[in-house]
Formats: C-alpha cells, structure tokens, sequence
C-alpha cells in the first residue's frame, strides 16, 4: 500500500519571476509514491520553469521544493541523480547510437553492468532492433522514446516529464501510456505535462492546469472507469 503520507514530491508557495513577468504565483501541491500528476497550460504559463525547478534545474524566487525529505534550497547536486527528467531538448548525441547513448550515461549515474537494464529500457520502448543505429538517423518518435530510456536509466524514485507526447504517433503514445502505468505501479512519483487534456486524464490521478501563474486543479480521475 502506497504512503500518501509521505510525499516523493512537495512544492509550497514556490514563485518565480522573469523580469517584470511572474510566471508562477504561490503554487502548492503535492505528489506520492504512485502518483501521477498532470499538467496542463497554454505555451508559456509556466510549465516548464515549474518543472525545472522540481528537476533542481532552476530555483524559485519565494517558496521551496522538498524531494522526498530533502529541501532543494540546501541540496547538493547531487540530488538531481533521485529525479529522471525527460525536457524539451533530448540530451542526446546523434553521432552515437541508441545503445552507445544509455552507455555513456550510465557511466556518468556510476551504475554497475548497466547492459541488462538498457536492453530491457530498449526493448520497452521499442527500439532494440535500432540499438546499434546512430540517433541521428532516428525519427523524432524514436528520438523521445530514447530519452525517455536515457530519463528511466537509473530506476529514480521522480519522474518528469515534459510534453513526452511530442511527436510521437499513436503506437509510441500507446507505449508511453503503458510506460506512465507502470511507473505508477513500482511507486514512482511521476509529473507531466502535455497539451492533451484526454491525455492528461488517462495518464494522471490528479490534473491541474497553470492559468496566471496559479495552479487550478481540474480533475481527479476515476481510475475504475478508464
């Protein structure tokens, strides 16, 4: 049984401002092991900079972000190893190719004989009969499924992902569909955001959407009717 307790993820009265521009006003929430949170707002309502901030990317202006029972207004860089982010841009390099990119980075989270777990991410995601392709030659579809991969490497406890339906079709959102469920059934804490609100209420336990800087929950979904 989930600790709902406990959150894996707690925001409170986070603000940040760009200029004169305050992006995010006095946002709150909360996210458990095994929940889902979705996100949803128009382009430039602040999505992305609350994601950040959660990811220990940025900092919030007022307000503080506690992963587990670490506050990040304290936390060494270290922290960002407990978070598997998926972001706008992939972090991947096309000169190597699939299997060659979750080797480097598993070199860089020190994960010892990591071939198990990137062959199971692959094949997972679809893309084992392209391992030993360059990404360069990737469709974007299979770009964001591999850094989704290259997100999941190191088993963390929180997930974020931003927009990973982007180019994607339909057999890829499937995927990821599935892929979200299971991140809920192993106990992660997992936020994301997308344009679809369908989306958001398949894939979430609760969604809400930035308006003016102000986190509005929208819904709660029934998970027995889905």
């Amino acid at each position: 049984m989930t600790d709902r307790a406990t959150p894996l993820i707690r925001c409170e009265h986070v603000e940040k401002r760009f200029g004169h521009k305050r992006v995010l006003r006095d946002v709150s929430f909360t996210v458990a092991a095994g929940e889902v949170l979705s996100l949803l707002g128009a382009n430039g309502s602040g999505k992305t900079t609350l994601l950040r901030i959660i990811s220990a990317l940025d900092r919030p202006d007022r307000g503080e972000v506690w992963l587990g029972p670490v506050p990040l207004s304290s936390a060494a860089a270290e922290i960002r190893r407990y978070v598997g982010v998926v972001a706008h841009a992939p972090m991947l390099y096309d000169r190597l190719t699939g299997s060659e990119n979750l080797s480097f980075y598993a070199r860089l989270y020190d994960l010892e004989k990591p071939q198990k777990r990137i062959e199971q991410l692959l094949r997972t995601l679809d893309l084992w009969r392209w391992r030993d392709d360059a990404v360069r030659t990737f469709s974007r579809g299979m770009t964001q499924r591999l850094a989704i991969a290259r997100a999941l490497l190191h088993d963390p406890p929180v997930v974020v992902l931003d927009e990973p339906d982007t180019g994607l079709d339909r057999e890829s959102i499937d995927l990821l569909t599935e892929l979200v469920a299971h991140l809920r059934s192993r106990s992660r804490a997992v936020v994301t955001t997308t344009h679809s609100i369908e989306r958001a209420q398949v894939w979430g336990d609760r969604v809400f959407e930035l308006r003016g800087g102000h986190l509005h929950q929208i819904g709660c979904p029934d998970r027995n009717t889905l």
